[in-house]
């Protein structure tokens, strides 16, 4: 064990001792040097000397996804631009990118955080790391690299696309360890297959894989066709980037980085704490940041908190899955759906391929939910009734599952366009 992960095993007295530590100076430096919260924390009655423990948490204040907007481009700085030396962003829903900043404090504790994530799946020196996260503004690319060169791996900054370049890095340079989207691995798992190429050509060993919602049966597929141990990480740039959280081989959620993020899980409605095991919107403080500190981020996104001590001997809290976010319900027929529901649904009928897209259109004044799904080529093969006779199993089972009767359509292989980021699983119509 090295002094990397010794956190990770820290009792739990003891953890929450240094997290009201380090939660005190954050709110102190945020009502200091960012006036947002400077307003905030005095419109709230809170000071740094309030926080006694991790339960007066609950007297901060909120950040929400639109003060990005508000105050961009710089506006939640707490350092000047002085000390700044890396900027990244996040697609925005207005145009303007949300803008995040780090301070060379920053780097050095994403690098450590994205360490600990791959050293989960036992990344280390006799590693050679094949990064298909996209390098650019967007922080999946970046975060790998640099924690996989601290952890000692060989990286090979690949980004996505080109995939004949893609397969020649995996076999010739003895890839042991896939970086990327699930929807990607799938689509370099069929380009593998397309090629000839079996995984036991190949020295791949484990995946990390993230960026976007995805369910046990997508694993599934992942381990089975690349012959891997598959790994769910979780992150988001306004927090750091990649390396907030990550599953250990138990798979039994994922382990926060709770040292430098405090995790909350609440009722999207109340903004009161759920039991463990109860699914709600997920909320970050960030304790040691310093370009943007951030209190009680509202990410949107719902989860579950897993409290008790995972079998790998780590003490820290996990989250579960991300099943959607607040902000992605559909609603169909009066029926709250999430495309992670649809996907688990469609998972679990043998002869369907895991690549389908959500269409919504209206007609007069209902919505209308039709998913297109790809068959396995030997139905497709078999013609037309056979692609009909599965769409109707398929239509069950969404049915089974979410409770919902919705039109499906199943077509042959490769009739859904393939992205090397994050898939778009939803096309709205309604408009």
């Amino acid at each position: 064990m090295t002094d990397l992960t010794l956190v990770e095993r820290m009792p739990r007295a003891e953890l929450e001792r240094l997290q009201v530590a380090r939660l005190r100076r954050q709110v102190a430096r945020a009502a200091e040097r960012v006036p947002l919260y400077h307003e905030r924390l005095r419109g709230a009655g809170v000071t740094a000397g309030d926080i006694q423990s991790l339960g007066d948490l609950r007297h901060l204040p909120f950040t929400v996804k639109s003060d990005f907007r508000d105050t961009y481009p710089f506006g939640l700085l707490a350092v000047p631009m002085e000390e700044i030396v890396r900027i990244h962003a996040s697609s925005g829903t207005t145009g303007k990118p949300t803008v995040v900043a780090y301070t060379r404090g920053d780097m050095d504790t994403w690098s450590e955080v994205m360490a600990r994530t791959l050293m989960l799946g036992g990344v280390g020196r006799s590693d050679v790391l094949h990064n298909a996260y996209g390098y650019g503004l967007f922080t999946g690319g970046l975060g790998f690299h640099d924690g996989g060169e601290r952890v000692g791996a060989a990286v090979i900054p690949i980004s996505g696309g080109f995939t004949d370049r893609q397969l020649m890095a995996l076999r010739d340079f003895g890839s042991t360890v896939l970086c990327c989207t699930p929807s990607y691995g799938l689509y370099l798992a069929e380009a593998l297959e397309e090629a000839g190429i079996a995984p036991k050509d190949l020295r791949l060993r484990v995946g990390f894989f993230g960026a976007e919602p995805w369910t046990e049966g997508m694993r599934d597929a992942l381990e089975a066709r690349l012959n891997i141990v598959a790994l769910n990480i979780y992150g988001l740039s306004e927090i750091i980037g990649p390396g907030v959280s990550c599953e250990c081989p138990e798979k039994q959620g994922m382990h926060v980085a709770e040292d430098h993020f405090l995790p909350e899980v609440l009722d999207p409605q109340t903004f009161e704490p759920v039991p463990p095991g109860v699914t709600g919107e997920l909320v970050f403080t960030t304790l040691t940041k310093e370009a943007m500190p951030l209190l009680r981020y509202r990410t949107r996104d719902l989860t579950t908190l897993v409290t008790e001590p995972c079998r790998c001997g780590r003490t820290l809290t996990r989250i579960g899955r991300i099943t959607g976010r607040t902000d992605d319900m559909l609603i169909v027929r009066g029926v709250n759906v999430y495309p992670s529901q649809i996907e688990h649904a469609l998972l679990q009928v043998p002869d369907l391929e895991p690549h389908y897209l959500l269409v919504l259109t209206r007609e007069t004044a209902l919505d209308t939910l039709e998913v297109r799904v790809e068959a396995r080529s030997s139905v497709a093969e078999a013609g037309k009734e056979a692609l009909a006779a599965l769409g109707a199993v398929a239509k069950r089972k969404i049915y089974e599952v979410v409770g919902v009767t919705v039109e499906v359509t199943v077509v042959p292989p490769r009739s859904i366009e393939r992205s090397v980021g994050k898939a778009q699983r939803v096309l709205d119509l309604r408009k």
